[in-house]
C-alpha cells in the first residue's frame, strides 16, 4: 500500500464506520436492509428475501487521491447488489448515481443557461388508502402533465420525484418533489405566488379542496442551497424506517409501486441528463494509488441479537 495513507487507515480499529467516518451510512442502510430482508420472508414475495441477503455483503474501496488536497480517501470499487426496488442499500446507492448524473450536466447546463434560476417546488394530495396508492399516483402523474403543459407554467427544464411516507393511521402519503430551472425574467415579470400554484395544482388535480404546497426559490449562485434541494429532490421514495417497521405496509407498498417509474426528467434537462434508471451502482472507476495493493475489503457482520446491529468489519477476503 502507499504510505502515504491517511492517519484513519493506520489504526486498529477493524471498523468500516470508525476507519471512513463519511462512509458510516453503510452500516445504517445495510442494517435496514436485513430488517426489510426479514419482513419478505414466508410472503409471495420470498425471492427478494433470498436476493437482498446476498447484497452488498462484501465492500471493496480503493484508496484515492482527493483532486482537491491531494490527501487520500476510500472509493468503493466493487461489490454485488441486489436490485431489489425496495432494498435500501440499493435505493440508497440508487439516489447518489442519480444526484452524481445531475450534477455532471450541471456545468453544461450552466454553459448553454447561464441565467437561469431553480426553484424546489413540493405538491402534495390527500393521504390515501395505501391500496388505493398505484391509483392515486397514476391520477398524480396525470395532473402533473396538466400543470406543465398550461401555458403559465414557468419550467424550461424539471426533474420531478414521487417520496411517499406512511402516515400515523397507516395510510399513504404520496407527494412530489420538483427541481425547476426558470428563465431569469421569472422573477420579475412572471413569478407565481404561493397561493397561484396551490389554485393551479388544485385545477390540474380537478379537486375541490386546496392542496398543501411549499415552493422556495434558490439563491443565485448559491450551490449549497441548490444541493440540499436536489438532495431532497433525488433522495429515495421510501423512508427506510416506514419499509422496515411494517410487514403489511412493506408488502402492499411492493404491490401498488411495482413497475413505476419514481424519478421523471422534463423540458430542456433531457438535452443533458439520461432518463433511464441507473443501472450501475457503484460509479466510475479510478486507478486506485498502488494498484491492488491499495484496495482494502469489508465484510457484513450480522447483528447477534434482533435489536442489535450489524457493522462492515475490514479483512482478508480474497
Amino acid at each position: 500500500m502507499s504510505k502515504n495513507k491517511p492517519e484513519f487507515v493506520l489504526n486498529h480499529s477493524t471498523y468500516l464506520s470508525i476507519i471512513s467516518p463519511k462512509d458510516q451510512p453503510w452500516d445504517r442502510h445495510r442494517n435496514s436492509a436485513s430488517k426489510v430482508q426479514h419482513l419478505y420472508l414466508g410472503s409471495a414475495y420470498d425471492c427478494y428475501a433470498e436476493r437482498i441477503a446476498g447484497c452488498s455483503g462484501l465492500l471493496e474501496f480503493a484508496f484515492m487521491a482527493d483532486a482537491e488536497d491531494g490527501s487520500l480517501r476510500l472509493k468503493l470499487t466493487g461489490s454485488h447488489f441486489c436490485r431489489v426496488r425496495h432494498c435500501p442499500v440499493c435505493a440508497w446507492r440508487k439516489s447518489l448515481r442519480w444526484r452524481a448524473r445531475f450534477l455532471e450536466a450541471l456545468p453544461k447546463i450552466k454553459e448553454v443557461h447561464p441565467k437561469a434560476r431553480f426553484i424546489f417546488l413540493t405538491l402534495t394530495v390527500k393521504n390515501c388508502p395505501v391500496n388505493e396508492l398505484r391509483a392515486t399516483i397514476f391520477h398524480m402523474n396525470k395532473s402533473w402533465q396538466r400543470l406543465s403543459q398550461r401555458k403559465c407554467f414557468p419550467a424550461i427544464g424539471f426533474l420531478k420525484s414521487i417520496e411517499i411516507t406512511r402516515s400515523s393511521s397507516g395510510e399513504a402519503h404520496p407527494h412530489f418533489h420538483c427541481l425547476l430551472m426558470v428563465n431569469p425574467g421569472y422573477f420579475s415579470n412572471n413569478y407565481l405566488p404561493k397561493d397561484t400554484w396551490i389554485n393551479l395544482w388544485a385545477q390540474s388535480l380537478r379537486v375541490e379542496y386546496s392542496p398543501s404546497i411549499d415552493i422556495q426559490s434558490i439563491r443565485s449562485g448559491s450551490q449549497a442551497h441548490l444541493m440540499k434541494s436536489l438532495c431532497e429532490v433525488l433522495k429515495y421514495s421510501l423512508k427506510p424506517e416506514d419499509l422496515s417497521e411494517n410487514k403489511e405496509w412493506l408488502l402492499s407498498i411492493t404491490k401498488e409501486l411495482h413497475g413505476l417509474k419514481v424519478v421523471s426528467v422534463g423540458g430542456v434537462f433531457r438535452d443533458f441528463i439520461r432518463q433511464e434508471e441507473p443501472e450501475d451502482l457503484i460509479g466510475e472507476s479510478e486507478e486506485a494509488e498502488g494498484g491492488t495493493d491499495g484496495l482494502i475489503w469489508f465484510g457484513w457482520r450480522e447483528a447477534i441479537t434482533v435489536s442489535g446491529k450489524g457493522r462492515y468489519v475490514k479483512g482478508d477476503f480474497v
